[in-house]
């Protein structure tokens, strides 16, 4: 089997959970490290799907690996290869198949509940799963891409997933582990603080406090989620 390619824009936002999903079923998977420098791939025939976690960036920022990035999932789009993205990972995606990546109403950081949608696609990837507790920390937001369907939405942002055939894309982080949690608290301290009149922000305190009752949950969700994306890797 092909690996999976999954890509790394900063150094604290790596593939978490993901990474450990795809260990326990021994499906092969290479980092592409674009904060150390690594190349973009020019084609995506070499994978069975692409996956593209979050950065401190945004996508409308002039960086010289963002355009090889849109090439690269417009690529995998017409080869019929699976994408996956977390938070700027999809908006990497809104933004490469002709949606818009704007600031959002308000900084979203922190745990918060997400809805799934009600219609048959949002079912058929969540399953039974109404409504659950993601974690959140983003400032800009997608538009959906023409042929996209609504899976999720939070009290601070409407668009938090998107389906679009067997591609997901999600602003939300379902990835995280405790460390990646604690690493991002004490990185991101003074955004946090700074915003911390904020309604959609949450002080680092209560972030990790509430990190273990609620990390089980968004694990079993991400789960299903990535099981239900894995069902479509390329050959």
């Amino acid at each position: 089997m092909k690996p999976i390619a999954i890509f790394r824009h900063a150094p604290t936002e790596g593939a978490g959970y993901f990474s450990e999903f795809l260990d326990q079923r021994k499906i092969p998977w290479q980092l592409i490290r674009i904060d150390a420098g690594d190349a973009v791939p020019s084609s995506a025939s070499a994978y069975s799907g692409l996956v593209f976690m979050g950065g401190p960036m945004s996508v409308n920022d002039r960086l010289p690996w963002i355009p090889k990035i849109e090439a690269l999932i417009r690529d995998a789009v017409a080869k019929d290869i699976p994408l996956l993205g977390h938070c700027l990972g999809g908006q990497l995606i809104s933004k490469a198949l002709g949606g818009v990546v704007s600031l959002n109403p308000v900084k979203e950081i922190g745990w918060g509940e997400v809805q799934v949608s009600d219609n048959d696609i949002a079912r058929n990837w969540f399953g039974d799963i109404k409504i659950f507790e993601a974690f959140h920390w983003h400032g800009e937001t997608f538009s959906l891409p023409q042929g996209a369907t609504h899976l999720l939405s939070s009290a601070y942002c409407i668009n938090q997933a998107y389906a679009i055939g067997k591609h997901l894309a999600m602003q939300c982080h379902i990835e995280m582990t405790a460390e990646m949690i604690v690493t991002w608290c004490a990185v991101g301290a003074d955004e946090v603080a700074a915003n911390r009149n904020s309604p959609g922000v949450q002080p680092v305190g209560e972030m990790q406090q509430q990190m273990m009752g609620k990390l089980p949950r968004m694990n079993s969700v991400a789960t299903q989620l990535y099981g239900r994306w894995i069902k479509n890797l390329s050959i």
